[in-house]
């Protein structure tokens, strides 16, 4: 506003404190630090506010004040979430829409994306990150320092030893599974942590960057924390006594790893308030994919609603509505977008997103700018997920017959019915083929847990999720014209997507005794 329109009524508002109220006014809002936290394989009934045996108060305390999402959509393993959040694009669109990234396949998210952290970095921020890479690394260009992160420090492949940081692969090629170190300093190998837990590594290492940039809190910085807990089972013994009274030890060990994580989050949010940081900060929690047994939605590494449901919220004093619960359709691809424009930045540099600005969603409790969601399509899909995977319980498991007949006949629709795919618009939502495991348990309660039996799967099957979040009761035969639109919404991105990279595995990976998982090529 200019200072004439500002003061434009009596002259006696052309005075020295006018003039400066104007100025004041015109003035851009500074930019916000942003403290994004990803906890891969962690599920929706293992929170303390969705009613779990597990004690988390310090995200219920943080998201109660906060915007907890929960219409929130992730993706359902670790690389592809991390590639759609980094990316802002659906992964159909990076070529990366089939399985994770493994320790020796020689590829990373493609080398002509423009990440979220360079656009950060072009909007004046310092950029960090701690936790779990993921997203490639068999070449230099691959690694995080050099796609916009200004620190690193972690482990480049999907899993560790939360204690040895050490990580075991087996190299096909040569018939061998090597064990190597997986840490690192900047681009350095990082030998100094034998016997640090990872969780409480990393959130001393957050800290420490929180107050570092104290002195410096006018200019903004970007913070990732990728994986502070649950992945790997482990955790010192100290979080298990809580939890005495669950009996099946790997979800004991779990509870744990998740009280851990909880407290780690609380020191993280103890020091952005102690160096005065909080006040300008936007926190963003998310889970990164969902873990292996999560009731009553499904399990992790399908296309059922457990498998890509996740946790999320947002907590700031930048909120304009804290303390609200939204159930609006959001996805881990609008975090680029969203956080580009929080920060003044650009998007000008990036393919075309699939993500949305949803900072007015989620502050102001404006209706979503998202109406529809491609979970994913995979051609190429094989079941490695959790009926392959070990269980987090020891139960009995029941499963319904794949591919019953529904009646109905889809074959004109454009779309190859057999094809692993899922799509969400409005309150509908559309699976193809083989979603995944077709057995899934209730949420936990104490040591007891029923089963739920899935009826038989169909190779197009129709739900309406806001009323049947388990997927119990299939309408396609009820809403032949939703089936018809949303398969042609398929058949659009089917003809859009890239074709899959999934190379072999490349023996020269081999890091040798003694070596480091790291670029090879």
């Amino acid at each position: 506003m200019a200072i004439r329109e500002q003061c434009s009524a009596p002259l006696v508002c052309f005075t020295i404190s006018c003039i400066l109220s104007a100025i004041t006014a015109g003035l851009a809002a500074p930019q916000p630090h942003v403290v994004f936290i990803l906890a891969d394989d962690y599920g929706w009934h293992d929170i303390g506010y969705h009613g779990s045996e597990i004690k988390t108060p310090h995200l219920d305390n943080l998201s109660a004040k906060g915007v907890r999402l929960e219409n929130y959509y992730v993706q359902p393993i670790c690389t592809p979430s991390r590639n759609q959040l980094m990316t802002g694009r659906y992964q159909i669109h990076t070529g990366m829409q089939h399985e994770i990234i493994w320790p020796c396949q020689p590829y990373c998210v493609p080398l002509d994306e423009t990440l979220l952290p360079q656009l950060m970095k072009e909007a004046g921020y310092s950029t960090h990150m701690v936790g779990k890479w993921h997203l490639g690394m068999y070449k230099k260009g691959c690694l995080p320092t050099r796609r916009g992160f200004d620190t690193y420090f972690g482990y480049l492949t999907g899993s560790e030893d939360y204690f040895t940081h050490y990580r075991c692969v087996p190299i096909h090629t040569l018939n061998q599974t090597r064990c190597a170190l997986d840490l690192r300093e900047g681009e350095e190998v990082a030998t100094a942590y034998k016997g640090a837990y990872s969780t409480e590594l990393f959130s001393e290492r957050a800290v420490n960057l929180i107050q570092n940039h104290s002195s410096n809190k006018n200019n903004p910085y970007l913070l990732f924390l990728y994986n502070l807990n649950p992945l790997t089972l482990q955790v010192p013994q100290r979080y298990l006594t809580p939890y005495s009274f669950i009996k099946d030890h790997n979800r004991q060990v779990y509870a744990g790893m998740v009280s851990a994580m909880d407290e780690a989050v609380g020191n993280i949010t103890l020091a952005l308030h102690q160096t005065g940081l909080w006040e300008n900060t936007v926190l963003i929690f998310s889970t990164g994919m969902i873990t292996k047994t999560i009731g009553p939605y499904g399990r992790k590494a399908t296309l059922w609603e457990g498998g890509v449901r996740g946790v999320g919220f947002v907590a700031s004093p930048l909120l304009n509505r804290p303390g609200i619960v939204s159930r609006e359709l959001i996805h881990i691809s609008d975090w680029l977008p969203t956080l580009v424009a929080l920060a003044g930045g650009r998007t000008n540099s990036t393919k075309p997103l699939d993500g949305f600005n949803v900072w007015n969603t989620i502050s102001k409790g404006h209706a979503s700018p998202r109406l529809e969601l491609l979970h994913n399509i995979d051609p190429l899909f094989k079941d490695l997920g959790p009926c392959k995977f070990m269980l987090y319980h020891s139960y009995p498991i029941l499963h319904g017959s794949l591919y019953a007949n529904n009646g109905t006949s889809w074959a004109d629709s454009g779309f190859n019915v057999s094809i692993h795919a899922a799509i969400r618009s409005s309150n509908w939502k559309l699976l193809t083929g083989y979603p995944g495991c077709d057995f899934w348990f209730p949420k936990p309660t104490g040591n007891k847990s029923n089963i739920l039996e899935m009826g038989p799967l169909k190779p197009v099957m129709l739900f309406d999720i806001e009323k049947d979040p388990e997927e119990r009761n299939e309408l396609s035969a009820k809403f032949p014209a939703v089936v018809d639109n949303l398969l042609s919404r398929l058949y659009a991105y089917q003809k859009q997507a890239l074709p899959i990279t999934f190379p072999d595995e490349d023996p020269k990976c081999d890091p040798g005794p003694g070596g480091a998982w790291g670029p090879w090529a």
